[in-house]
């Protein structure tokens, strides 16, 4: 299944984002530590040009601690690009932002300028309640379902710091399909748009490759069978979610999968490695090259209709 959700007014906020980018001196970009590939922006390193970038793997109480400390390092292989990890839990870390973000442009401190931060990230990633630590007062709108935030605003912090609050939105296109659904699996994509018992199946599929013991020690299974709707069936009978005849319910075995993994109940789990980021990027490479080709192609071909006219 193909998720795709790309509400107007994230399509205001790309354009946004276009127009006050030459005015920012650095970019504050709040990922979800738990898909830090899936919930990064692309428009992000196109726009950016040679401003800094913090990068913000939040929710790392929720994460894989492991993994973690891999994708920070890795992050950090880019020029001008600082990682850190952080969670809600924890004001004072957030806090520690605003010092982070001074080191990183020393030369706006030092003439004790106004610094200028724009702070971005996708639906449901913290954004808006990292915002409000920051001030130190209830600034931003804040909800567990994604797409809160929908409008443009500045906020004034302490050590000189404007920051530019923007609408968190996804990608046009969600591709490849696995990084809409890790989306979908950690909220960042509405619940209305999506049919749960397919989220829930990947997730299984997921957890029982790369999380088994967690997946049967949380459900209390014995022996793992080898299909997720297995695993999902014997969910529907350890948790009481049977139909008359002995039919499992899915939808309610679907909730229970995907609350228990957003709250961290099922364990610390993160739902991508490097190396199927690093395959992401070969496979969306290998699109865009195929798009670039066939628009050559189309473009030649309207030329040569202009010339026999």
């Amino acid at each position: 299944m193909a998720i795709n959700w790309f509400p107007g007014h994230m399509h205001k906020a790309r354009k946004e984002i276009a127009e006050i980018m030459p005015q920012v001196d650095v970019i504050i970009e709040i990922l979800d530590a738990r898909i830090p590939f899936s919930s990064e922006n692309p428009l992000v390193p196109a726009l950016r040009g040679e401003t800094p970038v913090l990068k913000v793997l939040n929710k790392s109480d929720l994460a894989d601690p492991e993994q973690t400390e891999k994708w920070l390092a890795y992050l950090e292989q880019e020029r001008g690009i600082k990682a850190i990890a952080i969670t809600q839990h924890d004001p004072k870390g957030i806090k520690d932002l605003l010092n982070v973000i001074a080191d990183m442009v020393p030369h706006r401190v030092s003439q004790d300028k106004l610094l200028r931060a724009l702070i971005c990230g996708i639906p449901n990633v913290g954004k808006s309640t990292t915002i409000n630590i920051l001030a130190d007062r209830v600034i931003a709108k804040t909800g567990n379902e994604a797409g809160v935030t929908k409008a443009q605003q500045r906020i004034r912090l302490e050590n000189n710091i404007v920051l530019h609050d923007t609408p968190g939105f996804l990608w046009p296109k969600l591709e490849p399909e696995d990084c809409g659904y890790r989306l979908a699996i950690t909220g960042g994509i509405k619940d209305t748009v999506t049919e749960k018992e397919d989220i829930a199946y990947y997730a299984i599929e997921f957890l029982m490759e790369h999380y088994p013991q967690l997946l049967m020690n949380r459900y209390q299974i014995e022996e793992m069978p080898q299909q997720p709707i297995q695993v999902m069936d014997e969910i529907a009978k350890n948790r009481s979610c049977m139909r008359k005849g002995g039919i499992a319910d899915l939808y309610k075995v679907s909730e229970i999968i995907l609350n228990e993994y957003r709250s961290g109940t099922m364990g610390r789990i993160t739902l991508e490695t490097i190396e199927l980021a690093e395959q992401a990027k070969a496979f969306i490479a290998e699109k865009e090259a195929e798009r670039a080709a066939q628009k050559e192609n189309d473009d030649g071909k309207k030329k040569k209709r202009r010339r026999r006219r």
